[in-house]
């Protein structure tokens, strides 16, 4: 492949899961103050399936957008108040989050590694961006920050690390015979 197919593959890459994240916000669960949605599975899915730079580019586009009044956070909330808001470190830890998943995943395609590349990035990254930012914007302890931003969905989001890694597994399996 020649660095300009290898381009427009990245290009590809980035906007198909950019548009999944946005889109995954939808899907959505409103538990004040941080809902329950799906991106957090299409973060871990973009750090099982692309190199470093295609998933943090995606997640980089995905920011950018809602940044500037694309209505892609959840439940179609956007501008960069939602950034700078209480919810914002999540936000936030989905771009360290998913850059974290691509790069401990490895080069070979084990369902394993990418469950324990999930859980890391997916879940103690992202979670530790957002409740100390969701401590600071909202002026809560970091105990009562982790108690109504992070323990609840510990639960949740340890059967989307499940899942991001069966779906991770199965589509890295199928890429590999195209890419």
């Amino acid at each position: 492949m020649n660095n300009y197919q290898s381009k427009i593959r990245d290009l590809v890459y980035v906007a198909l899961f950019a548009s999944l994240i946005s889109v995954s916000g939808y899907i959505s669960i409103p538990i004040p103050p941080v809902p329950v949605t799906a991106q957090t599975l299409v973060i871990m899915l973009a750090g099982s399936v692309l190199n470093v730079y295609q998933a943090g580019l995606s997640v980089l586009v995905f920011l950018f957008l809602g940044a500037i009044g694309a209505p892609v956070f959840s439940n179609g909330a956007a501008g960069i108040g939602v950034i700078t808001g209480a919810t914002g470190g999540y936000l936030i830890g989905f771009l360290a989050g998913a850059i974290v998943i691509s790069l401990l995943k490895g080069k070979k395609n084990n369902i394993w590694r990418l469950a324990i590349a999930n859980f890391i990035g997916g879940i103690i990254v992202v979670y530790t961006f957002g409740v100390l930012w969701l401590s600071f914007a909202a002026n809560m302890s970091l105990i009562q920050a982790f108690t109504v931003g992070a323990l609840n969905f510990i639960p949740g989001d340890l059967a989307k690390v499940a899942l991001a890694a069966i779906i991770g597994f199965k589509l890295n399996d199928r890429l590999s015979k195209i890419r």
